[in-house]
């Protein structure tokens, strides 16, 4: 191998006192005096270079094609190429020297730039330059040992220039490169300005994809050897905030100005390999720190599935937020220090990535702590009137990790306005987060039951038959903790309008038992439970055996006792019923037409006007042309029994015969009654019951 000029001058592997004859003797070339090294002439050896060296106009500088090419500098060229073969020939040398050559060594590669007139960073990355060339060829053991314990000393004096130059040899990546970095993060002394450097480099690249990807799969590397976390004590929150943001500007695409659209045929890595990077280099850092719960936590939820996505990167960010505030409870501070100043910021991707922080954090009592809670009410508040749905979004799971927080409810008159208002939003996401905010709002002591009762009598029906199944169950869900919370009112005869509530929502709930979609069906069946707790039905082995099982037996008694404990509300309950006969759903129009029947057949005479059994028979009769068989059975059964629910209310009864017949019953001599209507006869249902078997603690018919 070629060491240019001082590899000329001795070819064989020399200690300590000749690599300081070797800087004293680039000194010396450059005018300057040889006592002025870093080691100094060492007393009683007067060692000299053993030979001058040659002209460097025939070492080419890194970079440069011709003496006419774009390097404009000759004597820099020269220059950088004798720090270069300096660092080739030392490398050798660490063959033979021992731990006073490699102290030597250190000392002769940190001196050697400050000697010089030209840029720091031009001859720091000469030297690294060199140096990187003959790692791969030095032998495993003591010798590599000793070439990383230079790199650190060189690090040591010039951690920003060691880093740029190291970044600038790791594109495309390098196998030495990528060596040399857990070797600087193993060293105590280097370790933590070299990961500040890093993460000033890597905002500093924020947009541009290649130097960005160099520095993240460096500081991965770096936080991957163990104890090299600590050394981040003081900008842990900002590392951390910095490379989820990264994850949000990679799920986008963002770019700056002038970056290149994408990686060359040589440099392009696998798919998503830079967010792979930022992915692991997270994941070292939540590690090395004790937060391998957070990593455990994030991985069984997804949330770095999540945190990669372009469309799911806010709801990983609030998964690994609500990890952390179980799990690594002692950054959130210095974390929620950090964002504060990133909401304001005019970056759409740290902007949004604070919020969900913000949003996140709330739920850890005291980080909400460090601002007064109207300061934080009105930021989330403020959120609301923002065009963008992500920010009102964002803004309404705060409002709910804010009323987990005891002491809260004192606010709820103006938590109120903002969550109910999202009830009517047209995404989603909105309606369930504010749903959600709702449901832990009635999770503390003193929640206004009756309050929310009251307004959510007009727009929580109307959830429950929502087209999206999600909403669907997160309102059945809520209905079920508000009955839950104001229980002791129902059994007593009071709470007007949540009893109220549940009435208009009961039919719902029994048809939701055959949703198509399981959580709202398991979610029918949960609140039907709390139902029955509260209002005492006895009902609840019945409403398990429908919701798990084609039993028609149980679905009757259910329908007998509404029946007969609600009379007045009987015509309500067949009109919610006939509402789903049209429904695009084939088993919600097949549990239709059966509970009507069923609701019919134990249906006094005289509680339902001849108009609306015109309207039920006419319905029915519309389903005889569904495609369904199974629809079209149940729909012909139900129809018998609407007839004859109207030819028995079609009777006449004279004044005088009832007059006497009440008499009669009065004396205890009247004992003929009306012979009972036959009851509906349906096939079995070719529906597949949505909700878990066994679920609520019951396996079925006969359960205990």
């Amino acid at each position: 191998m070629a060491w240019g000029a001082w590899g000329q001058a001795r070819r064989d592997p020399v200690g300590a006192l000749t690599l300081t004859a070797l800087a004293e003797g680039i000194q010396a070339n450059q005018g300057q005096t040889p006592g002025h090294s870093a080691l100094g002439r060492q007393p009683g050896h007067g060692l000299e270079p053993e030979s001058e060296p040659k002209s460097a106009a025939a070492i080419p500088a890194p970079g440069c094609e011709s003496p006419e090419g774009p390097c404009q500098d000759p004597q820099s060229s020269r220059e950088e190429g004798a720090l270069a073969d300096l660092a080739a020939y030392t490398a050798a040398c660490l063959e033979e020297a021992g731990f006073v050559g490699t102290q030597a060594t250190a000392l002769t590669l940190s001196s050697a730039p400050e000697a010089r007139g030209q840029p720091l960073e031009a001859q720091v990355y000469a030297l690294v330059s060199g140096l990187l060339a003959q790692v791969p060829s030095l032998a495993e053991g003591r010798p590599r040992r000793a070439a990383l314990r230079v790199l650190s000393a060189l690090a040591r004096e010039h951690a920003r220039e060691v880093v740029c130059a190291l970044l600038r040899s790791s594109l495309p990546p390098d196998r030495a490169a990528a060596e040399l970095w857990p070797s600087l993060s193993r060293n105590q002394c280097v370790n933590g300005q070299v990961l500040v450097q890093l993460l000033w480099a890597l905002k500093d690249q924020a947009g541009r994809e290649l130097e960005a990807l160099a520095a993240t799969r460096a500081l991965g590397e770096m936080l991957a050897v163990s104890g090299c976390v600590g050394a981040t004590r003081g900008f842990y929150p900002h590392l951390l905030l910095l490379l989820v943001t990264q994850l949000h500007q990679l799920a986008r695409g963002v770019r700056a100005p002038g970056s290149p659209k994408g990686l060359g045929p040589s440099q392009r890595g696998p798919p998503h390999s830079h967010a792979s990077c930022a992915v692991e280099a997270l994941k070292a850092l939540l590690t090395g720190d004790g937060g391998r719960m957070v990593v455990t936590c994030m991985e069984q939820a997804g949330g770095w599935r999540r945190l990669v996505g372009a469309h799911t990167h806010l709801e990983g960010v609030l998964l690994l937020a609500s990890a952390m505030v179980a799990h690594a409870d002692h950054h959130l501070r210095g974390l929620f220090a950090n964002l504060l100043p990133q909401l304001r910021s005019p970056d759409d991707t740290q902007r949004l990535t604070a919020m969900a922080f913000f949003a996140g954090l709330l739920q850890s009592r005291p980080t909400a702590r460090l601002l007064r809670e109207e300061v934080i009410l009105e930021r989330l508040r403020a959120w609301q009137g923002d065009p963008e749905p992500t920010v009102r979004w964002l803004g309404l799971l705060g409002l709910g990790h804010l009323a987990l927080n005891r002491g809260k409810v004192r606010h709820v008159s103006r938590l109120l306005p903002a969550l109910l208002g999202a009830l009517g939003e047209g995404d989603a996401r909105l309606v369930e987060a504010a749903l959600g905010a709702l449901g832990r709002l009635l999770l503390q002591p003193g929640a206004p039951v009756r309050l929310l009762s009251a307004q959510l009598g007009l727009s929580l029906p109307r959830l429950l038959d929502d087209a999206r199944e999600s909403v669907r169950a997160s309102a059945v869900g809520l209905l079920g903790t508000l009955v839950r919370r104001g229980r002791g009112g129902l059994r007593v005869g009071l709470r007007g309008p949540l009893r109220k509530l549940v009435l208009q929502s009961v039919v719902p709930l029994l048809l939701r038992l055959q949703d198509p979609s399981r959580e709202a069906a398991e979610s029918s069946e949960w609140t039907l439970a709390r139902c029955d707790q509260a209002l005492r039905w006895g009902l609840l082995e019945d409403t398990v055996t429908v919701a798990h099982y084609d039993s028609p037996e149980a679905l009757s008694r259910i329908c007998h006792c509404l029946v007969q404990q609600y009379p007045s509300h009987t015509p309500s309950f067949l009109s919610q019923t006939q509402g789903y006969l049209r429904s695009p759903q084939t088993p919600l129009r097949w549990a239709a037409a059966v509970l009507l029947g069923f609701l019919v057949h134990h249906t006094s005479p005289g509680r339902v006007n001849q108009d609306l059994l015109d309207a039920l028979f006419r319905d029915l009769g519309q389903l005889q042309s569904d495609p369904e068989p199974a629809v079209v059975a149940a729909a012909h059964a139900s129809a018998q029994q609407v007839a004859l629910l109207a030819r028995a209310q079609a009777q006449p009864r004279r004044p005088r015969l009832l007059r006497l017949r009440l008499h009669l019953l009065r004396s205890g001599l009247w004992h003929r009654r009306r012979p009972p209507r036959p009851p509906p006869v349906y096939p079995n249902s070719p529906f597949q019951p949505q909700s878990v078997i066994g679920r609520w603690g019951c396996l079925g018919p006969g359960c205990a």
